[in-house]
This record gives C-alpha cells, sequence and structure tokens, in this order.
C-alpha cells in the first residue's frame, strides 16, 4: 500500500510538472503525458538510436527510436537541431508505416482499428511540426526526473545503511546480553574472592558496553539530523528549481 501511494504521488508531481511546462497548450500536455516517462533510465532502451531505427524499420515500430530521440535531444542541447530532424524523421516513418498498415484495414472492414491508426498518423503530425517545442519540453522535465530519481537512489542507499547499523545494534546487545548471562552462570561456580574480581570485571565491562552505547546513540542521532539537513536542502534545491522554470 505504502509502494502504491508513492508511485501515485510521483504521478501527481509528473502530471504537475507536465501542466507546468505546458501551461494552456492542451495539444502538448497531451502528447507528452503519452511520450514522457517517469523513470526513463529504466523505461527507454539502453540500445542505440541506429540500432532502434533499424529495428523499427523492420517491424513498423518506431516508437522506442522516438522515445530514445526525445530523451538524447532532451540531454544534448547542443545537439538538439540534430535531434529535432531525427524525431520528424522517426515521425514521417511513422506516418508512412501507418498509412499502410490503415489502408490494409480499411480493406478488410475493420474501421474502429483504422480509426485508431488515423489518431496514430495525426499524433505524428502534431510530433513533427511540434518537435522543438516537445524536446524543450522534454529537456526540462527530464532534467528534474533525473535529480529526483538521484536523489531517490541516495536516500534508499542512506536507508540501507540505516538499516544495517540498526541491525549490528541488535546483534552487539544479543552478544552483551549473552556474555552477561553466561558470566552470571560462571559466578556461582566461583568462590568468594574469585567472584568478587568477577563482579568488579563486570562492572568494567558495563561501563564499556553503555559508553558503547552512547557512542552508537550519538552516530544515529548525528545520521538523523544529516538526514533531515538533506531532506531540507533537496526541499529548497526543488524550490529554486520550480522558481527558474516559472521565471520568478
Amino acid at each position: 500500500m505504502g509502494k502504491k501511494k508513492e508511485e501515485e504521488k510521483e504521478e501527481e508531481k509528473e502530471e504537475s510538472l507536465l501542466k507546468e511546462l505546458c501551461g494552456d497548450d492542451a495539444k502538448l500536455y497531451d502528447f507528452l503525458s503519452s511520450y514522457l516517462f517517469l523513470d526513463p533510465l529504466a523505461a527507454i532502451s539502453q540500445k542505440g538510436l541506429d540500432i532502434l531505427t533499424e529495428e523499427g524499420e523492420k517491424s513498423g515500430d518506431f516508437r522506442p527510436a522516438v522515445d530514445k530521440a526525445i530523451f538524447e535531444g532532451a540531454q544534448n542541447p547542443g545537439e538538439r537541431e540534430r535531434y529535432i530532424k531525427v524525431v520528424q524523421n522517426l515521425a514521417l516513418k511513422t506516418i508512412h508505416a501507418t498509412e499502410q498498415e490503415k489502408e490494409k484495414v480499411e480493406k478488410e472492414g475493420l474501421t474502429d482499428r483504422a480509426a485508431s491508426l488515423g489518431k496514430r498518423i495525426e499524433n505524428q503530425k502534431f510530433m513533427s511540426e511540434r518537435t522543438e517545442d516537445i524536446i524543450n519540453a522534454a529537456s526540462k522535465f527530464y532534467d528534474e526526473r533525473l535529480v529526483v530519481l538521484g536523489e531517490k537512489v541516495r536516500r534508499e542507499e542512506r536507508k540501507g545503511e540505516r538499516a544495517k547499523a540498526e541491525g549490528e545494534e541488535w546483534r552487539i546487545r544479543g552478544l552483551e546480553e549473552a556474555g552477561r548471562e553466561a558470566r552470571n552462570k560462571e559466578r556461582k561456580e566461583m568462590g568468594r574472592e574469585e567472584r568478587r574480581e568477577a563482579e568488579k570485571q563486570d562492572k568494567r565491562e558495563e561501563l564499556a558496553a553503555e559508553e558503547r552505547k552512547e557512542a552508537r546513540g550519538e552516530a544515529r542521532e548525528k545520521a538523523e539530523k544529516e538526514e533531515q539537513r538533506i531532506g531540507e536542502t533537496e526541499k529548497a534545491e526543488r524550490e529554486a528549481r520550480n522558481k527558474e522554470r516559472s521565471g520568478n
């Protein structure tokens, strides 16, 4: 349930960011809602753009290549013009392949399928006409998403480190408790003088254990404060990016 709520929250943030980037441009918003990913590194193919384009030539499905081209164009502002042409070329290829398929299904009387393909053609025409706007918006969107994903990865790493430290804390407590029980058992078989010395040693051990416990507590408190500081810094940086995007 917690994971589902987190995913829903991420989707809400995505929707809010897209609306911010698109303003009153409903067509651009509709397009980007279907073409951008919350986690582009996981969703977009790791294959090269040339390979994806070749695969599209064989299958008639250029979507993986389009996703790759938009992402790479967004991440490489110095090559923006080249990627605009790449995306437009892929749109034309998609239109051509889709028109052929549409003609075929129309002959077969599959009207619903033909209508769906017609919408795809219109979608690709929009992409060809508005490629620059699409890549510009994608650049800002993916820049933000990659920052957020990086924060999430580091947060999970810190969480893992805390869990490891807590596990070590319980392990040490268990060892100390087992040691005390063993010494108590041994004392029952000792003579008076030997028992007195053992009790003194126990007190020294308990004092040392308490000092170690306090040190671990201080380390834990320090880690919690650092986590809070990082969270506040990330929030401040996020607000600064929001202001920069809005031009304030």
